[in-house]
């Protein structure tokens, strides 16, 4: 195992010879010096990992050596070493940034816990949550085994992004290829699951079923207009479980939340059929027929999610619920700034439905352009990007706005995404949708193995464009490529981040409601 280099800087270095020499022991290079000047001089010529610094050392002091040595160093750990205790000593070095503070006389066991905590947390942490990940190892596959019910795929796929997060912020990441075996596997019992139990879901009154696309607005929007709050209900299109978990810290510094939890997207897995069941409250083939003035079917060009408003004003209307609402669609920044700038008007409201589209229009550009794909090559760069974007986007500002106000906030997804890797041949005629994850169409011809297949779509709540219409959904990590220049397309979208199709990715996501921490 490489040594650490500690420097140390101290004028009276001889007499803390003892504890130079009990860190040696304990494997580390440490290399003592009497003066900041030398210390400064040393960082200039070769690396450290971590300084100690005696902070009343003649000539420049400790303190006056600190801001010099993190504009050479800014991410050097500092330990300051101090015989005073007085509180303005301390706050002037714990300004300056420094990793710890250590008061005279030393303890041996002392300067070694500071050591530890500092050079070795990161280690010590990686081999810690790999091993708890080991003991829990069995645990999910035994849960993965038995036969779930949805509030178990729920539990399951929540371990497994809990894992995932775990492994992925530690340097030790050795654990992470297990886990995406065992997501694989678990992916696989999952489809089985859903192509078990998807139908009854739709169409048997007197069984469980999960909370689903079509009831979200029902269950766990309209009941808070019944309070005296107004409420904002905010769906980020695309945005998986696991990247919700990481903009959580973010949004909880002003809102507090009330509930968390995850629902079942309805598939196929996209914004035309999911999105639009979240805003009539309908499933697909209930759009169709009931609303065909503003229904869009896979037979038509035009877009597919252009009448969001329509749907929600017309859901509205059959729940008899008589409120003063708006609806905004956010596409660009410019639109997300007007919006926050807009946020006194829409106080007088009392639900605001906001649709904001980067975290799809994401995906598509790492599919799209070369230096998106750079930026977000794997599942780790994905969540990071998206972490990014919301720190600095219009939608942070806007949560911002709303925990300074007396406020309701439920946040939601339409549906996740996967990142695909295996292909999948299928053929159908130039009528066939265009989606990776999922096709509709006639004369569909594909091996039945590794796909959710609909041969009955109306079973299934889906509209057919005609009587031999059938709809087939990928499972797992498969995208459906044609026979025709094959290994181009494999080759352009192999690794891309997709939906529409059966995963845990894209079924189970989050749907959050929260208050607002200090609105009065």
């Amino acid at each position: 195992m490489q040594k650490h280099h500690i420097l140390w800087a101290d004028d009276e270095i001889d007499l803390l010879k003892p504890h130079v020499m009990f860190l040696e022991k304990k494997g580390y290079n440490v290399t003592p010096v009497t003066s900041a000047t030398e210390a400064l001089d040393l960082l200039d010529e070769q690396n450290f990992d971590v300084v100690f610094l005696d902070e009343n050392m003649p000539g420049m002091t400790g303190l006056e050596a600190l801001p010099l040595i993190k504009e050479r160093r800014p991410d050097l750990p500092v330990v300051m070493i101090t015989k005073s205790e007085e509180e303005m000593v301390m706050e002037d070095a714990i300004g300056s940034k420094i990793s710890d503070y250590l008061i005279k006389p030393l303890n041996p066991n002392q300067i070694l816990l500071s050591v530890k905590k500092i050079l070795d947390n990161k280690r010590l942490v990686s081999e810690k949550t790999n091993l708890n990940y080991q003991q829990e190892f069995r645990n999910l596959g035994m849960a993965v085994a038995d036969y779930q019910d949805f509030e178990g795929w729920k539990d399951i796929y929540s371990r497994l992004v809990y894992w995932e997060l775990e492994i992925d912020n530690r340097t030790d990441n050795s654990m992470a290829e297990i886990l995406e075996m065992q997501k694989s596997e678990a992916n696989q019992a999952f489809s089985n699951y859903v192509e078990d139990n998807y139908e009854d879901w739709l169409n048997e009154p007197d069984i469980e079923r999960p909370l689903m696309s079509h009831n979200v607005m029902k269950e766990k929007v309209f009941p808070h207009l019944e309070g005296d709050k107004p409420v904002f209900f905010i769906l980020i299109d695309n945005l998986r479980l696991d990247q919700w978990q990481m903009l959580r810290p973010i949004i909880t510094e002003g809102l507090d939340v009330e509930e968390e939890d995850t629902y079942y997207s309805i598939l196929p897995t996209t914004t035309a059929y999911a999105r639009n069941a979240i805003f009539s409250g309908m499933l697909p083939l209930e759009m169709s027929k009931r609303c065909p003035d503003i229904w869009v079917g896979e037979d038509v060009d035009e877009g597919k999610n252009n009448n969001e408003d329509k749907f929600l004003e017309r859901q509205l209307k059959r729940a008899r619920i008589d409120v003063k609402w708006s609806y905004h669609k956010i596409k660009q920044q410019s639109q997300g700034r007007a919006l926050v700038d807009n946020v006194n008007n829409l106080m007088s409201n009392k639900l605001n439905v906001i649709v904001y589209n980067f975290v799809d229009l994401l995906s598509h550009a790492r599919t799209e352009m070369e230096v998106i794909r750079e930026l977000a090559h794997d599942e780790s760069a994905y969540r990071s990007l998206t972490t990014s974007w919301f720190k600095n986007s219009p939608l942070g500002d806007l949560i911002k706005q709303l925990s300074s106000r007396d406020v309701k906030v439920v946040l939601t997804t339409d549906h996740g995404t996967i990142r695909v890797r295996k292909p999948y041949r299928i053929i159908g005629d130039r009528n066939t949708n265009t989606n990776l994850r999922y096709k509709q169409g006639k004369n569909l011809s594909f091996k039945d193995n590794d796909v959710f297949v609909a041969r009955r779509p109306e079973k299934m709540h889906l509209p057919l464009v005609n009587v031999s219409t059938a709809y087939v959904f990928s499972t797992k990590d498969y995208f459906f490529a044609y026979p025709n220049n094959y290994n181009y397309y494999v080759n352009y979208y192999r690794d891309t981040f997709q939906h529409g199709g059966l995963s845990l990715e894209e079924m189970i996501i989050p749907i959050i409601s929260l208050n607002s921490k200090h609105g009065k």
